[in-house]
């Protein structure tokens, strides 16, 4: 059985359910998301010792602070519970493959594709952390003017450069429709 090709680098093909034009390099970006963030994760936990040492001051405005979220954002939806933890994880791999579904069917481009291979680690890095750490290790306290901001991990600051980049990406006129135009 053959795949049908496309006609143009923009679209592929009907049947391409689960690879796109871009799917490379959402897969890379990816891959290198989940790496950095778990052996960042490991480093602090089982190198660092952050556990033991509790805040530690770091400059004027952030903090290392080992906290196990075991919500979502800003522990919204908190379990306990270890069914709980699995629930969030198969949450966070449906969202994944869905944001991956998305790409190879729509993906309009590199931004699109590094956005979401951004995502798509992000919530990886952050779901593996759920069943070997019963919620997810977050580390970074930043703050100002005695005011503290939520604590966040490396996989939290690349699931929110995906969704800006995926607000501009979608913001921005085509370049496709921009010469169609004239």
């Amino acid at each position: 059985m053959t795949v049908p090709q496309s006609t143009s680098r923009d679209q592929p093909p009907k049947s391409a359910w689960l690879w796109g034009p871009y799917s490379r390099h959402a897969l890379w970006v990816a891959i290198a998301t989940v790496v950095i963030d778990q052996l960042n994760k490991w480093w602090i936990v089982a190198v660092y010792d952050l556990p033991a040492k509790g805040r530690v001051t770091i400059t004027s405005f952030m903090d290392w602070i080992y906290v196990i979220n075991k919500g979502i954002s800003y522990s919204l939806l908190r379990s306990d519970s270890w069914a709980g933890q699995l629930t969030l994880f198969a949450f966070a791999l449906a969202a994944s493959v869905g944001f991956w579904v998305w790409l190879a069917r729509a993906g309009t481009g590199k931004l699109m594709a590094w956005s979401l291979g951004l995502i798509i680690g992000g919530a990886i890095g952050n779901a593996i952390d759920r069943l070997h750490a019963g919620g997810v290790i977050d580390y970074v306290s930043l703050h100002a003017f005695g005011y503290y901001w939520y604590v966040f991990n490396i996989a939290d600051v690349a699931i929110v450069a995906g969704v800006v980049g995926l607000l501009y990406d979608s913001l921005m006129p085509s370049r496709n429709d921009a010469a169609n135009q004239g």
